[in-house]
C-alpha cells in the first residue's frame, strides 16, 4: 500500500491525499482546490495529478473548499466512484460545491471579457453548476461514530474534530492480505471550547496518521475574550469613529460564530444599536443547514437554542442575498457592521466591500480568521499600504484589526491535547500536512518533545510505503 500526498503538502490548500492498495484500489483522502497564489492558482487546480476515472471512492474530512472544491471538476474529468463523509459534510457541500461553481463561472465569464478584447483564446471554468449538482450524486452521507464499510477489505469510521459543522477524522482500516492497517485521516482539528460545535472527540488507535498543522507555532487566547474584543471593536468603530466595520468571514462556520455572539451580547443588552448585515447568499444557506445538525452542537449552544429559538437573528440584523441589495451597501452612510465572504479575502461579495472602504480611516477591517500567506487577506494583515483589488489599487487607510481565537484551527497545544488519545508507542508512522513549511518544522519539534516518533513532512508529489 502507498500514499501520495498530491496538495496541502508544505502549504495550507488543496488537500488531497491519494491511498493506492496492493489490490489496486485507490482512495483519495479529500479532493480540494488550491487557493490564494493568483494566476498559478487555476493551473494547480487543473492538474490534479492523478486519473479521477481511476478513483475508487473519495473519503471527505469536511466540507471547506479547500478540502472538497474540486470534487465537481474530478467529476467532469471522469470520477464515477462514491464519496463517503458525514451528513452534516453532505449537506454543506450540496449549497457550497453550488456556489462553488457559480462563482468559477462568474470569473470566467468576467476573465473572457478582457482576453476577447485582447482577442486571446476564451477559457473554461474549472466546472460548473451543472457539474456541481450532478456530482451530488455520488455522496454518501456516514453517521458519527459508526463503522461503515466500503467493500470487503476497508471500512471507515468518522468521528467528530469540531472544526465545522460535520467535519470529522477519517479512521481506515484496510485489509491487506489478512494484515489491517489503521490508518487516521484529522483534516481538520477544531478548538476544544467552540461556540456552537461539540469539542473534538478521541479517535481509535490507529498505526499511521495523518494530520494538519495550520497553527503549529502558536497559541490562541480564550474565545470568551475574543468575544469581548469582538464587541469592542463594535463599538471602537461604529459608535467612537462613526464608521463602517468590514468582517471577512467564510459564510460556514466562521459567520455563524459571529453572528451568535452578537446575538448574545443582543440579548444581553449591550450591542450598540446600529445596523449590521450578513452579505452573502451561502451564509444564508449554511445557517439553514445549521439547524438541521443538532447532533453537531455542543451543550451550552443546545442550553441557548432552549431559550431564544433564533440564535442566528436579531433587531437590526439583515441577511442579504440579492446582488442589487448588496450593492446599496456602499451608498450605506451611516455606521454599521458588514459580515462577508470570503475570509482570505479572494474571493466573493467583501472584495467590493474592502474597495469602497478599505481608504477611509473612520473604518475597519477585521480579520477573524486564517489567511494564507498569498491571500490578500495576509497582505492586508501584515499591514500593505496599498493593495490591488479587481485590478485597481488602493490606499489602505481604514485600521486593520485581527482576532485569531475565532479561528476554527485548534493551536498547537490544543492540537497535540487532540492527539494524546492515541498510544504513541503504537504510531508507527506520522505526516503533517495542512501547513506552511516553517511552520510544519517547528511543529515537529512540539511533537517530538510529546513523545511522537518517525514524523514526515512530506513535500508535493512525494510518496510513501505504508
Amino acid at each position: 500500500m502507498k500514499i501520495k500526498f498530491i496538495g496541502a503538502a508544505r502549504e495550507v490548500t488543496g488537500s488531497k491525499h491519494l491511498i493506492t492498495t496492493d489490490s489496486g484500489k485507490k482512495l483519495l483522502l479529500d479532493c480540494g482546490m488550491f487557493q490564494g497564489k493568483g494566476l498559478e492558482t487555476d493551473g494547480m487546480n487543473r492538474d490534479l495529478m492523478f486519473d479521477p476515472s481511476k478513483i475508487d471512492h473519495i473519503i471527505l474530512t469536511h466540507a471547506h473548499i479547500d478540502h472538497a472544491g474540486l470534487i465537481p471538476y474530478a467529476y467532469k474529468l471522469g470520477f464515477r466512484g462514491s464519496v463517503i463523509c458525514t451528513s452534516g459534510t453532505r449537506d454543506l457541500c450540496s449549497i457550497m460545491l453550488t456556489d462553488s461553481a457559480f462563482i468559477q463561472e462568474h470569473d470566467t465569464y468576467t476573465f473572457n471579457k478582457r482576453r476577447a478584447k485582447k482577442g486571446l483564446p476564451l477559457v473554461e471554468p474549472l466546472y460548473t453548476q451543472a457539474d456541481a449538482t450532478e456530482c451530488l450524486k455520488l455522496f454518501i452521507g456516514v453517521p458519527l461514530d459508526m463503522k461503515f464499510r466500503i467493500d470487503e477489505n476497508i471500512k471507515v469510521k468518522f468521528t467528530g474534530t469540531g472544526h465545522m459543522l460535520g467535519s470529522a477524522v477519517a479512521n481506515l482500516q484496510i485489509n491487506e492480505g489478512g494484515k489491517f492497517k489503521r490508518i487516521s485521516y484529522t483534516g481538520d482539528i477544531g478548538r476544544p471550547v467552540d461556540p456552537i460545535l461539540a469539542p473534538p472527540q478521541h479517535f481509535p488507535q490507529a498505526d499511521i496518521i495523518i494530520t494538519e498543522s495550520t497553527y503549529g507555532d502558536r497559541l490562541h487566547h480564550d474565545i470568551g475574550k475574543a468575544e469581548e474584543e469582538l464587541l469592542k471593536v463594535v463599538i471602537d468603530t461604529c459608535v467612537t469613529k462613526g464608521g463602517k466595520l468590514i468582517i471577512p468571514a467564510f459564510s460556514v462556520g466562521r459567520t455563524q460564530e459571529i453572528v451568535f455572539a452578537l446575538n448574545n451580547f443582543f440579548n444581553a443588552g449591550r450591542l450598540p444599536k446600529i445596523d449590521m448585515f450578513v452579505d452573502s447568499p451561502l451564509a444564508v444557506n449554511a445557517t439553514t443547514v445549521f439547524r438541521m445538525h443538532p447532533e453537531c452542537f455542543n451543550q451550552n449552544f443546545a442550553d441557548v437554542l432552549a431559550k431564544d429559538s433564533d440564535p442566528f437573528g436579531f433587531d437590526n440584523l439583515f441577511y442579504i442575498t440579492k446582488v442589487e441589495d448588496s450593492k446599496r451597501l456602499n451608498d450605506h452612510k451611516k455606521p454599521c457592521v458588514i459580515i462577508s465572504a470570503s475570509g482570505m479575502m479572494e474571493a466573493g461579495r467583501v472584495k467590493h466591500h474592502l474597495a469602497n472602504n478599505i481608504s477611509d480611516p473612520r473604518n475597519t477591517i477585521l480579520i477573524v480568521g486564517y489567511c494564507a500567506p498569498t491571500t490578500l487577506g495576509a497582505k492586508i494583515g501584515r499591514g500593505d499600504k496599498e493593495v490591488s483589488i479587481h485590478g485597481m489599487v488602493y490606499k489602505v487607510k481604514a485600521e486593520v484589526k485581527k482576532i485569531e481565537s475565532f479561528s476554527g484551527h485548534g493551536d498547537y497545544q490544543e492540537m497535540i491535547n487532540f492527539l494524546s488519545c492515541q498510544d504513541k508507542s503504537l504510531v508507527s508512522k506520522m505526516f503533517i500536512v495542512h501547513g506552511e513549511y516553517e511552520t510544519q518544522k517547528k511543529y515537529v519539534v512540539s511533537l517530538t518533545g510529546d513523545g511522537f516518533k518517525n514524523i514526515e513532512i512530506p513535500a508535493k508529489g512525494q510518496e510513501f510505503d505504508l
